[in-house]
């Protein structure tokens, strides 16, 4: 495979893996080739097997979102950043926080850092295909179910300071009938607690707008 092909055939991906490549061609080959080029500059080695081309040859930019999907599957954007991504809290949140039915990790690559919860696959739903930019597409939880999700994986996450402290703001996107909804399906008493001291920020307004 000479670079010229490999421009051709990846240019229009945001991200392409080894097996994308090598499919009914030399692996070991490929490989080398494509170890060359990494220490040439041309291509970016995200993590193991998953690559980008550096940008002077990619025609559409990395979604980090598409690539948390990506590095560890399966897995959807959630937490903090899923939060920040609805407009649900002020903050901008440098790194991507996802949820997994597999072991937690965090991975670090030249494009960022990704972090992966565990959850149990009861837990594992709430989630939707988005689209991004230049049809690239990612998992990303819904506001409420992010909210939920921080709170089951932070320690007294259901009391009212650490809510209040999340700073919740555009409470019109937050669904409050979806959001008893899915305390009351997963029947967690720290939920049905959080619960209510989320009521209690949207009714008196402790949220911050800007």
């Amino acid at each position: 495979m000479t670079f010229e092909s490999l421009i051709t055939k990846v240019s229009n991906l945001p991200l392409f893996t080894i097996s994308f490549l090598a499919a009914g061609g030399n692996v070991a080959q490929i490989r080398l080739q494509i170890n060359r080029w990494v220490s040439d500059g041309k291509i970016i080695k995200l993590h193991k097997g998953l690559y980008t081309l550096s940008d002077t040859y990619r025609k559409v930019p990395c979604e980090p979102l598409c690539i948390a999907n990506t590095l560890k599957q399966p897995s959807y954007i959630s937490l903090q950043f899923a939060l920040a991504w609805h407009g649900i809290i002020p903050e901008y949140v440098p790194q991507v926080t996802s949820i997994t039915t597999g072991r937690p990790k965090v991975i670090v690559t030249p494009m960022g850092r990704f972090e992966f919860r565990h959850v149990s696959k009861r837990y594992f739903w709430g989630y939707h295909e988005v689209s991004l930019k230049f049809g690239q597409t990612a998992f990303v939880a819904s506001p409420e179910k992010a909210l939920i999700d921080l709170i089951y994986l932070t320690p007294g996450g259901d009391k009212f300071t650490f809510i209040n402290e999340l700073r919740l703001q555009h409470f019109e996107k937050i669904n409050q009938t979806v959001l008893t909804e899915y305390v009351d399906k997963l029947k967690s008493p720290k939920l049905g607690r959080a619960l209510k001291n989320i009521s209690k920020v949207i009714s008196e307004g402790e949220g911050v707008e800007i």
